[in-house]
C-alpha cells in the first residue's frame, strides 16, 4: 500500500522484546504519556490464530504456532516437554505468523494520521526493518527491550505484584522460574543480535527498571530513537 504525498507524517511506536520485559509496562506508560493509545500484538496474534485453528489444519496450525501448540496447562508442564532454548526457538518462528497483521494495522494508522504503540514479541527489528522499508523512518520510532540476569529475574518475579502474573499464577516448582529466565535470557540474546544486525537500539532492564522505563519515554517523546 502507497502513501499519498499528502499523508502527515505521524509516529508509529514499536516496542519489541521477549516476554516479561516490560514491555507492556512501557507501552500504557508512553501511552499515558503522548495521549495516544496502544495495542498488545499478542491481541493480533489471538484474532489470526483463532480463524488458522478453525479452517487449517492441525499439522499447519502446530507449524505456524509451535509454542502454543507444545504449551502445557502450567509452566511446569511445559517446561517439561521442551528446553528453554527450543521454547525460545518456538517463540521466534510463532512472531512471524503476526507480521502481515501488525503490517496492516500500522498502514491502515498511518493512513488514517494517527499516531499508535504496538508492543509484543512479535515486534522484531525484522519486522520493523520490513514497515521501515515499506513506509518511510519518519513514520517509525523503535526500541527493544531485554532482560539477560537470571538470578535477577527470578528474584523480581517472586516479588512480583503484577495481577494475574502468568508466570506466578501457573508456576509451582521454583526450578521452572530458571527455566522461563534461562529462556528469556537466551531470547534476548536474539534480540541483540538482530537488533544490532538491523541498527536498531536495544535496552537492558535488569536492574533500574523504573528508571530505564523514565529514559526510553523521554526518548521517545523527543523523538530520539
Amino acid at each position: 500500500m502507497e502513501i499519498s504525498c499528502y499523508t502527515i507524517f505521524n509516529m508509529i511506536y514499536l516496542i519489541g522484546g521477549p516476554p516479561k520485559c516490560g514491555k507492556t509496562t512501557l507501552a500504557k506508560k508512553l501511552s499515558k504519556k503522548l495521549k495516544i493509545q496502544w495495542v498488545a500484538s499478542d491481541t493480533l496474534q489471538i484474532v489470526a490464530r483463532k480463524y488458522v485453528a478453525k479452517y487449517a489444519p492441525k499439522e499447519t496450525y502446530e507449524k505456524l504456532y509451535p509454542h502454543n501448540a507444545l504449551k502445557g496447562k502450567t509452566n511446569d508442564e511445559t517446561y517439561s516437554l521442551a528446553t528453554p532454548k527450543q521454547i525460545s526457538n518456538n517463540y521466534i518462528r510463532q512472531a512471524k505468523t503476526s507480521y502481515d497483521a501488525i503490517d496492516m494495522f500500522a498502514i491502515c494508522e498511518i493512513t488514517d494520521g494517527n499516531d499508535y504503540i504496538i508492543e509484543g514479541y512479535h515486534v522484531t527489528p525484522q519486522l520493523a526493518a520490513r514497515l521501515i522499508k515499506q513506509y518511510g523512518k519518519e513514520h517509525f520510532q523503535v526500541v527493544f527491550i531485554v532482560k539477560k540476569d537470571i538470578e535477577e529475574f527470578v528474584k523480581n518475579v517472586e516479588k512480583s505484584t503484577t495481577p494475574n502474573d502468568w508466570i506466578l499464577a501457573k508456576t509451582k516448582n521454583r526450578e521452572t522460574l530458571y527455566k522461563i529466565a534461562e529462556m528469556i535470557s537466551k531470547y534476548s540474546q536474539y534480540f541483540e543480535s538482530e537488533a544490532k544486525k538491523y541498527k536498531f537500539k536495544v535496552k537492558n532492564l535488569d536492574r533500574d527498571f523504573n528508571k530505564e522505563i523514565r529514559a526510553i519515554i523521554n526518548k521517545f517523546a523527543a523523538q530520539e530513537f
